[in-house]
């Protein structure tokens, strides 16, 4: 007599739908304003908003009209161009991304900032078809951008922001930070021929072209560098005697002058004031 298979079957089934990978619910942007994205798993990691306000990025004003005009036209739905940051470390290229972006959601709830990393360039094209398709308009920041592994993260950066036959998605604003005009990596070409070299430079160069805002962050000269100090404690009510002294020894400590180095003295100085700052 033979045996009924209906169970023998239903165990390889169950067995089968154990091992399939789960199906991809579609993200939710619900829950945050600030996004990291894993391309890994396609998952979008909410973040906290970013605490430190526009209002307290000293030095940069003419770079703050810049990029908030534009940001603020994207978010209207208006035209506006992918944006380059670039400059001398330190000097607020990223903190001036986040704020800004923050002052402008404000009054644009449909906005929202996704951040991918610098060595994942090549998975953009594919989270922009999936940004495509959402009512949100989204900001995406890649900081400290440069092109390590040569041209291919150039190739996928230049098709996501072309979007092939698509054309780019309306809805997406990419906005990289570099300390590089062009996006070159330190070394460009050293254990490259000639010809190779010369086309990667070409196809990295190709690429920066495809920012319409390119917004440089020159370095800090010391006047600059002590209003950016009194400015910062100014706002939050932090007086010491020779202020601009000590200022200048911290920043000779580090070798540098620089919007970073300013607020970390300021931060150093809150802690010994005992008072409290936003970030």
């Amino acid at each position: 007599m033979d045996r009924d298979p209906t169970p023998l079957l239903i165990r390889i089934a169950e067995a089968l739908e154990r091992l399939a990978p789960p199906v991809e619910a579609a993200p939710s942007f619900a829950r945050a304003r600030l996004f990291r994205h894993d391309p890994a798993t396609g998952a979008f990691h909410p973040a906290p908003d970013y605490p430190l306000g526009l209002e307290n990025l000293v030095g940069v004003e003419r770079q703050k009209d810049r990029f908030v005009e534009n940001l603020a036209r994207f978010a209207r739905g208006r035209p506006f161009n992918h944006a380059l940051l670039w400059g001398v470390r330190g000097t607020g290229k990223s903190s001036l991304a986040k704020a800004a972006f923050m002052a402008v959601a404000a009054d644009a709830p449909d906005l929202r900032l996704v951040e991918v990393d610098r060595d994942q360039v090549t998975a953009l094209p594919p989270l922009f078809d999936v940004l495509r398709a959402r009512a949100e308009r989204f900001v995406v920041l890649c900081d400290d951008l440069s092109f390590e592994e040569g041209a291919a993260a150039a190739k996928a950066l230049k098709s996501a922001l072309e979007g092939g036959v698509s054309g780019p998605p309306a809805n997406v604003l990419f906005v990289a930070t570099s300390n590089r005009r062009h996006l070159m990596p330190r070394g460009h070409g050293e254990d490259r021929g000639l010809v190779a070299a010369a086309e990667d430079a070409e196809e990295e160069v190709s690429v920066s072209d495809r920012f319409g805002l390119w917004i440089g962050f020159p370095p800090m000269d010391q006047a600059t560098y002590l209003a950016a100090v009194a400015g910062y404690a100014e706002r939050f009510g932090l007086q010491a005697p020779e202020l601009e002294r000590r200022a200048l020894q911290w920043a000779q400590l580090r070798g540098s002058r620089s919007g970073r180095v300013a607020w970390q003295f300021i931060r150093d100085l809150a802690g010994e004031l005992g008072k409290d700052l936003p970030l």
